[in-house]
């Protein structure tokens, strides 16, 4: 494989929904990482690469540090977390129109036994005034020694390349690891159930909580021109089920739709989506479950 002038991996961690998964989608250029305003999106480390003539960076997009209430929260703790000591580099990302919490605090403090150049990226500053920003800086200044501070709107890709062409200098000289258009390590039946759930968490809003889980059952080349979806969404109660369904299945049928388009995009193809809903009582605190849907003890 040819060789590269630098390449490397890079953490990002940061507090739920400060939109380390928005930076992630704007630098790799595609819909790897699912995106929701609702906190901890992101259950899985999500490995996008960026590729050029002299670069290969591989990030990892970390589920948001919270307090957890459930298996599956300890998993998503402890994913995040588990990365910090086996990458080159970190980006911690604060949301700037948030003031420093204790999620934070919590963050930092185990960054103080990183030894890797961490990199402070203040995102959202399109939604704050300019002269706000310096006092956000110095907050978090005080507290660690970081190697850069970067300002940036990661929806508007203000600021972005300038990150990325200062973290490809901070990598080591090597090959790179991944082949020119490879764009993740995960395969096509893990995103495509990423983009159901989005939906799912779009489309319900409050309605039903992060109490979902999507399993890919089967995909399969029809024809040249037509590629068939078969996906589960798992619930934990009955009455999740009836308002994921719909009166006359109308729910079912919109998020079928949206996810339909996304998954499209993803393969190249026409999709002709299948979606059924099954309820798995209490299925975020049971280890067989999380194992079974892809939350493995093994990640961490």
């Amino acid at each position: 494989m040819e060789s590269k002038a630098h390449s490397g991996f890079v953490a990002i961690i940061g507090r739920p929904n400060v939109g380390k998964s928005t930076f992630l989608n704007q630098v790799i250029g595609e819909k790897i990482a699912i995106m929701s305003d609702k906190a901890q999106t992101t259950r899985n480390k999500i490995q996008g690469i960026y590729t050029t003539a002299t670069t290969q960076i591989v990030f990892i997009d970390t589920p948001g540090i919270h307090k957890p209430h459930s298996r599956l929260g300890d998993f998503m703790v402890q994913s995040a977390l588990s990365t910090l000591n086996e990458v080159d580099c970190v980006i911690f990302m604060v949301n700037a129109t948030e003031k420093k919490g204790k999620g934070d605090q919590f963050i930092i403090e185990r960054l103080k036994q990183v030894k890797q150049p961490i990199f402070l990226v203040i995102n959202k500053i399109d939604q704050v005034h300019p002269d706000d920003l310096l006092a956000i800086v110095d907050s978090y200044r005080n507290e660690l020694a970081f190697k850069e501070v970067f300002p940036i709107s990661a929806l508007k890709g203000n600021n972005c390349e300038e990150l990325v062409a200062t973290l490809g200098k901070q990598l080591p000289a090597g090959p790179q690891f991944y082949p020119d258009d490879q764009i993740t390590d995960h395969p096509e039946r893990f995103i495509a159930g990423e983009l159901v759930r989005e939906q799912v968490l779009k489309v319900t809003r409050e309605e039903v909580p992060h109490s979902v889980a999507v399993i890919v059952d089967r995909i399969h080349r029809e024809d040249e021109e037509k590629v068939l979806v078969q996906a589960t969404i798992i619930v934990e109660r009955g009455s999740q089920k009836g308002i994921l369904i719909g009166k006359g299945g109308k729910m079912l049928k919109l998020i079928g739709t949206r996810a339909r388009k996304e998954i499209e995009h993803l393969l190249g193809d026409r999709v002709y989506l299948e979606l059924w809903v099954k309820v798995q009582e209490n299925w975020r605190d049971k280890k067989a479950d999380l194992q079974a849907f892809g939350y493995k003890q093994d990640d961490y």
